[in-house]
This record gives C-alpha cells, structure tokens and sequence, in this order.
C-alpha cells in the first residue's frame, strides 16, 4: 500500500511529492493546532511576523526552516531574518516576502513558480502568469473575523499546488 505522499512516476516506480508547511503572522503564538498541521512536513515557510525566536526553534523540531522578516519583527533575534528569500525545492522556484505589495521584481520573468507571502492575515492563493500566489492567512492571535489558518505546498508531477488549513481551534485567544 502507497503512503499518502507518494505516487508511481510512469515508468511505474513510487515517487514521494514534496510537502512544504507554509506558516505566517504567528506574532509569537505558535498554537498546538498548528504543529499538528505542519507535522509531516519536509520543509517550513514561516512569512514573517513571527514575533520570538521561540517560534522558529519549535518549528525547526518538524523540519528545516526558512523565514523572512515581518513589520512586527523588530528585536535583535529578528535582525538575522531576510526580508526575501528564495528556495528551490523539488525544481520549483519560491520566492518568499512578508508583504506582498513590497514585490519589486516579475515573478514569471525571473522565473518564480510560487510567492510565498503573510501580513494580510486572509488565506488566499491564486495563479496569475503560470506564477502561484499563496497567502497561508495567519496562525497568532486571531485577527477581526478571519479564520486561523496554516498553508501547505504539494510538489509533485513536476508541479506544485497549494492547500488552505482552516485551524479548528481547542482553546480562544484574545483578538486584536
């Protein structure tokens, strides 16, 4: 029997897809219905507004971690965290920064797959140009009335697709 991740390539071989946990705007909560979202996964995206260091070495127990900087991410810690990075995974380009309207380059130009991006704390993903958008939403402190959410990336079939995890919550934190 074939794990859930796996698939057989068309020469008949089994072939792994790549998940990627996709994280943001934690704001320094990292909620236990988060880590079990993400648990599984090969590779952590936080994008930015992580709030405490703390955040980043628990996530780190799941799998290896790249973060960028968010506007709230002012500390010393957070000095070391980039405002954009770029990972190249299973052949797919992901370019990630907090803010999307901060986005100074053509995604499908310079040859991005996936922009990886939080700060709007609202889940969304769209494919614009061949190019994926994808907003996890936010995992911290619940925001308004938006919902509290993680993100996945599937890499497979040379592709890559994107999954929204609504968070069903077991304990209420205060909004902000």
């Amino acid at each position: 029997m074939m794990e859930r991740n796996q698939r057989r390539s068309s020469r008949g071989k089994i072939e792994k897809a790549i998940l990627i946990g996709v994280i943001s705007d934690t704001h320094g909560l990292l909620r236990p219905e988060a880590i079990e979202a993400l648990r599984g996964s090969e590779y952590i995206i936080h994008a930015g507004d992580v709030g405490s260091p703390e955040i980043l070495e628990q996530l780190s127990a799941i799998g290896p971690v790249t973060a960028v900087r968010g506007n709230v991410d002012k500390g010393p810690w957070s000095r070391n965290l980039p405002e954009t990075q770029v990972l190249e995974l299973g052949g797919i380009s992901i370019y990630v920064l907090h803010d999307l309207s901060q986005l100074d380059l053509k995604p499908e130009a310079a040859g991005f797959s996936v922009v990886v991006s939080g700060h709007s704390h609202a889940p969304k993903q769209e494919t614009r140009e061949g190019v994926l958008y994808f907003n996890p939403g936010s995992a911290g402190p619940r925001r308004f009335r938006l919902p509290v959410s993680v993100g996945r990336l599937v890499l497979e079939h040379g592709g890559v697709r994107g999954e929204i995890l609504q968070l069903a919550l077991r304990e209420t934190t205060a909004d902000f």
